[in-house]
């Protein structure tokens, strides 16, 4: 019957403004098998809101993967946690789920020397959290203290840091390297300030908490920044033979790297 006709170009129309991508896409195809298999009408239904609900997931990991700027290749996958005895990887697949320590704003601060996987696993932390659903940014420590010290210099830092809490967690790579610098470690100590109890760090140092004198040159300071990061924070150290040096004895051919983590090279072989 002519009634009973749907006009392809229309539901096209209609499921655009209703902003269904998805199931702009899909839904020719799961019609003509639910026509052919005899489904309810509710069934049909489940399986293009299903579907939908999948692909807006996806998209979401990839757009938050993208802005994360994680490590490429890194993943839990990939870390050899029997190299790093002292790390519990039941422990570290615990942190991943991110739903009581990310809601208390607490801190995970990984210690070791060079090469030793903190990096790895900083990064393969943040990949799993973006998988669960949380927003993360990866960045070297110096790299994101220069953009802050641009910020203070046009009057606008409290709002570059604001601006960092749409983050979960924000990982600070290599923290020792921040230059001793009263400018530099003014802006660092105002961003774990204003993330204190709220907003989570994830930080990695080569050097213990006694040689933060060499990052804050203010004893007080010091002793303020370490008192917010430990409050509520979970330390690993990882005081092992370089990984990186490992690595490079198994590594052939030099093979250059992608500079980030996209969907492709995040994905398991």
């Amino acid at each position: 019957m002519k009634e009973n006709i749907v006009d392809p170009a229309r539901l096209s129309l209609l499921l655009n403004e209703l902003r269904l991508p998805a199931t702009k896409v899909i839904w020719p195809r799961f019609a003509e098998q639910a026509d052919k298999e005899g489904w309810p009408a509710a069934r049909f239904l489940a399986a293009l809101a299903e579907h939908e609900l999948a692909e807006r997931d996806r998209r979401r990991i990839e757009r938050h993967l993208a802005e994360a700027r994680l490590l490429p290749g890194k993943t839990l996958d990939a870390f050899e946690f029997d190299a790093v005895p002292m790390i519990s990887k039941a422990q570290v697949m615990a942190i991943t789920a991110g739903d009581s320590w990310l809601e208390k704003g607490a801190n995970l601060l990984l210690f070791g020397p060079p090469g030793g996987g903190k990096s790895h696993l900083a990064s393969a932390i943040g990949l799993a959290l973006i998988e669960n659903g949380y927003r993360v940014l990866f960045t070297r420590t110096t790299d994101l203290v220069q953009k802050l010290q641009q910020a203070r210099r046009h009057l606008a830092l409290e709002s570059a840091i604001a601006r960092l809490d749409k983050f979960h967690l924000l990982i600070l790579d290599d923290l020792a390297y921040v230059t001793k610098d009263q400018a530099e470690t003014s802006v660092l100590f105002e961003l774990i300030s204003a993330r204190y109890e709220r907003r989570s760090m994830l930080i990695t140092a080569n050097q213990p908490f006694g040689a933060w004198e060499k990052v804050f040159p203010d004893p007080a300071m010091t002793l303020a920044a370490v008192d917010r990061l430990v409050h509520h924070a979970t330390i690993f150290e990882l005081n092992v033979e370089s990984y990186r040096r490992r690595e490079a004895i198994k590594r052939k051919g030099p093979g250059r790297p992608a500079s980030y983590a996209t969907p492709a090279n995040t994905a398991p072989d």
